[in-house]
């Protein structure tokens, strides 16, 4: 099993008792029987069995038969049989073979011929192959395209063999002029294959002699033509780009959708033109709309956005081409689109994205998509997103995107309502028609978290008499009759058994963890509890207007401090307004009473859960200031919040606009580079295409567009030493960690002066790492060296340790020899990047994940602010609480960390940290995560930076 197969059959019935049987059955006269036993010995030796006594009896009875299945199982056996000895010399019995497959060769039947073709084509023992070229070259010139085909092959793989150009010298002559005359695709491509592998130079010669008839090419042969121009176009030597480039422009129209594809990401690869990369997006757009299969389109989309990332200007013109592929069903499609779309937008599109995401909204509306839902939801973060951007377009959307405040998924709502928040601070024009809309459809909201946000965008921004006293009307329609309950009710129902109460109180779904906050404090439990609640309905028909009444008598008193403190501010900001004291009293006291009425039903045994602290105290407060206000206290209320909110919302602009010029940034060229200056070129022959690409091509030499990602010499911090100097082998491998896998690229030296036999690496993981490859064995002559590659599959975001031995053998010494490698350690920071999430779902991400991992502050840094970048600078994680937060000097400091794995896996980290007297400073650092892995691994890599190390 450790040696390479081209053929892996499952069998775990069999033993090497069964030879016996094996021997007996192929000895007789039964055909079905000798059938049986061949199909037994492929499987005994595939699984690791050798028979080494069952070769002469094949030989004797199996050979001859002239029965077509048993010949196709023979084949399979001297594949994978050995066919060298120890010493790697061939086997002498194989000569017993070459007789029967010449015959095989010349055979009357097409089928014997082609399956001892292809049988060939795996055989690497030039001693067999050698007396049988002459029958293999006849067959080019066979009648049936079957046998021609694997003749192909046959002479191709010959080719390729270490001295295959000995066996057959004038393969490439041969193949060329059968390709000339071949007229059956597959055999067409089997020739132009060999040609490109083992003579490159009459491939190329071959397709541009053919460049005006290639588009009539069958696909297989278009494919392969694409992959030669591509081979060819990475030499350095493109003299002939442009005639290539056509070449691929004419494939783009062929019928078959590989051949498109992969001539659009050719296209792109050859040339940064203009037209060539709109050429190339159109096509991906026209795959987007024409396939069927949701992974074609992910696949196409992530092609469409890494040319966004390098063309963004071309593809700013196909944004509504992309948005067509909003029809799929798929959710996971509708998100990718929405998502390059978004990233696309410009002044002269964004209003037709608008409208075409408004007849989106619609078609949810009406019910006439799946999981329409979630699909509204993402349109109303798209649209959200464009408005933001671009708040001219925000009035054409916001009044159609109000009529889902009363949405049944909580989630879509609570998008829209924060919406409306964002807009009507940024849109002061829009404010009026907005509150009169949200006033119009207040009745209908039925979730707690949309009924709290858009009671304080009534409360900071109804500033009109009529709207404040609109506002407050509105209010106390959806409360009803106040008081909540009478004492007659309170007596039943205390009578009644407390189990049977069918009112659902979301403030018990709670965790007993306390909550950071988005200031990176801890929440007490009340306040907890509200965070990480499940999203409150209200009860009953969605035809009652009566939804705060039903959301309060459901336990919800968080919102009910809300509804004081709206009140509270829409009384203040009445005294404002309204010249009549007389009004002002009359709404005064009727907050009063709405008030007075909540604390009694919280204080009441009417429900089965009294009302917690926070809340009781939050409308204590309310009714004291309307009871007494003084000028500063009514400042704070009526301006200050709405500035905090300013605040946030400029600071989240500031944010977004830092993180775009961070990525605008490009490099440059260096000073001593070679400047060319096309307009001295000769432009004789070239087409519009070509001089755009020449064009291109040296503003990317000026703007620094080739050089290379990385320096080389920090290639040299991933080279670990695995052995001593002093060892008699040394090896050194340079490690690369891709998402899902880690590549070991090991160089081994053999410093003595004997050869190593049978040298072998044998390598050992620990952890969420598994070893792809087998060990095999080398031989290594004194003083020289091999490269052997390793891969390394990675299955989760956590630290892995690669261990393992170097063992080898010596003509002098009858043990084999053994030197054990130095640990090579996965780094998690190879998995996490940062990321940003909204407080509220990092606050729920941190109430749902069970694993934590508590990490004691133990640094010598004695500055608060310089020990959490030293934290996030080792940690590669994001910093979520906003520099604002950080500012100034008050002895502690709180603040929430993110980042993502590689497999989607979410890491959260608070810090919370304090100055002593002393100076020191003192603290923890709370990591969770969903799994075990990460958690553990993370604070081991906190532990061991935080003291200020490297």
């Amino acid at each position: 099993m450790e040696k390479p197969s081209t053929l892996l059959v499952h069998f775990d019935k069999g033993s090497a008792a069964m030879a016996g049987e094996i021997k007996a059955d192929l000895e007789g006269s039964d055909v079905a029987a000798k059938v049986d036993a061949m199909k037994r010995a492929v499987m005994l030796l595939l699984n690791g069995e050798t028979l080494p006594t069952l070769f002469i009896t094949v030989v004797r009875y199996v050979l001859p038969s002239e029965d077509h299945t048993i010949q196709k199982l023979l084949l399979l056996y001297l594949e994978i049989i050995d066919k060298r000895d120890a010493a790697g010399r061939g086997l002498p019995e194989m000569i017993l073979i070459c007789q029967n497959l010449r015959n095989n060769l010349h055979h009357p039947n097409e089928y014997i011929r082609g399956v001892t073709l292809r049988f060939l084509c795996r055989l690497s023992e030039p001693e067999v192959l050698e007396p049988l070229v002459p029958s293999i070259l006849e067959n080019l010139d066979h009648r049936h395209h079957f046998i021609r085909r694997h003749a192909l092959s046959a002479i191709s793989s010959i080719y390729r063999l270490p001295h295959g150009d000995q066996l057959v010298p004038d393969a490439p002559e041969l193949v060329e002029r059968a390709l000339a005359s071949e007229q059956d695709a597959s055999a067409r491509r089997n020739a132009f294959l060999m040609l490109c592998t083992c003579a490159q130079e009459r491939a190329v010669a071959y397709l541009l002699s053919n460049a005006d008839r290639v588009a009539e090419w069958p696909d297989l042969l278009q494919m392969a033509a694409v992959d030669l121009i591509r081979k060819v176009c990475r030499s350095p030597n493109r003299a002939d780009k442009g005639r290539y480039i056509k070449i691929i422009i004419a494939l783009l129209s062929s019928p078959s959708t590989a051949v498109v594809y992969e001539c659009a990401g050719a296209l792109v690869s050859l040339s940064s033109a203009p037209t060539a990369v709109r050429a190339a997006a159109n096509t991906y757009c026209e795959l987007l709309s024409s396939q069927s299969d949701n992974n074609v389109k992910l696949i196409v989309l992530d092609r469409l956005n890494e040319l966004r990332t390098s063309h963004r200007d071309v593809m700013v013109d196909v944004v509504m081409d992309v948005l067509r592929a909003l029809a799929s069903p798929n959710l996971d499609v509708k998100r990718k689109v929405l998502d390059l779309v978004l990233d696309l937008l410009t002044a002269r599109n964004v209003e037709e994205v608008l409208l075409y995401l408004k007849k989106e909204v619609v078609k949810t509306q009406a019910g006439e998509l799946e999981k329409s839902g979630e699909y509204r939801q993402m349109l109303v973060q798209a649209i959200h997103a464009c408005a933001v951007e671009y708040p001219e377009v925000a009035g054409s959307v916001v009044h159609l995107l109000m009529d889902f405040l009363g949405d049944t998924n909580v989630a879509a709502a609570v998008d829209v309502v924060l919406f409306v928040r964002e807009i009507i601070e940024t849109n002061p024009k829009l404010r009026v028609s907005m509150i009169q809309r949200l006033i119009d459809t207040f009745y209908q909201i039925r979730a707690s978290r949309v009924c709290s946000c858009a009671l304080w965008i009534l409360g900071e921004y109804s500033l009109s008499l009529s709207e404040v006293e609109n506002a407050i009307s509105t209010i106390k329609q959806c409360l009803g009759d106040v008081p909540f309950y009478t004492v007659s009710e309170e007596g039943e129902a205390t009578d009644s058994a407390k189990p049977a109460q069918p009112v659902v109180n979301s403030v018990t779904v709670s965790s007993r963890r306390p909550v950071v906050l988005a200031d990176g404090t801890y929440a007490t439990q009340s306040a907890a509890t509200e965070a990480i609640s499940t999203p409150s309905v209200a009860p009953g028909s969605l035809s009652s207007t009566l939804n705060l009444r039903s959301l309060i008598l459901s336990g919800d008193f968080f919102l009910a401090a809300v509804i004081s403190c709206t009140l509270t501010k829409l009384v203040l900001r009445l005294e404002e307004v309204q010249p009549s004291m007389v009004e002002v009293n009359k709404a005064c006291t009727g907050a009063l009473l709405v008030m007075t009425s909540i604390l009694q039903l919280g204080q009441s045994s009417y429900l089965p859960h009294p009302i917690d602290n926070d809340s009781y105290d939050r409308i204590v407060l309310c009714v004291r200031l309307l009871c007494n206000t003084g000028d500063d206290v009514r400042k704070v209320w009526l301006q200050s919040c709405r500035q905090s909110f300013a605040k946030m919302l400029a600071e989240k602009q500031f944010r977004e606009t830092e993180e775009m010029k961070a990525k605008a940034q490009i490099s440059h060229a260096q000073p001593d580079d070679l400047i060319d200056f096309y307009h001295l070129k000769s432009r004789r022959g070239m087409s519009q295409l070509e001089l755009e690409d020449e064009v291109q091509d040296d503003l990317k030499a000026a703007t620094g567009g080739f050089t290379k990602d990385a320096d080389d010499a920090n290639r040299l911090n991933r080279i670990l030493q695995l052995t001593g100097f002093s060892d008699p082998v040394y090896a050194e491998a340079y490690v690369t960690v891709h998402h899902y896998d880690i590549v070991l690229d090991v160089t081994i030296i053999n410093r003595t002066k004997e050869t190593l036999q049978n040298l072998c690496l044998e390598l050992a993981t620990m952890g969420d790492l598994k070893l792809v490859d087998r060990p095999q064995n080398y031989t290594l002559a004194p003083e020289s060296s091999k490269q052997i590659r390793a891969n390394i599959k990675v299955s989760s975001t956590e630290t892995g340790v690669i261990f393992g031995n170097i063992v080898y053998e010596t003509s002098n010494v009858m043990e084999r020899s053994v030197v054990v490698l130095n640990d090579i350690h996965i780094d998690i920071m190879d998995y996490i990047s940062p990321a940003t999430c909204a407080d509220v779902t990092f606050r729920n991400m941190w109430a749902e994940f069970e694993w934590e991992n508590k990490v004691a502050v133990n640094t010598v840094i004695q500055n608060e602010k310089e020990f959490l970048d030293h934290i996030i600078k080792s940690t590669n994680m994001k910093c979520l609480t906003p520099p604002s937060a950080l500012d100034g000097e008050c002895g502690f400091l709180a603040a929430n960390l993110y980042a993502k794995s590689v497999f989607g896996e979410d890491a959260l980290v608070n810090i919370s940290i304090e100055k002593q007297f002393d100076g020191k400073l003192s603290g923890y650092i709370r990591i969770r995560s969903k799994t075990q892995g990460i958690a553990l691994s993370l604070g081991d890599k906190i532990t061991l930076k935080q003291k200020g190390g490297s």
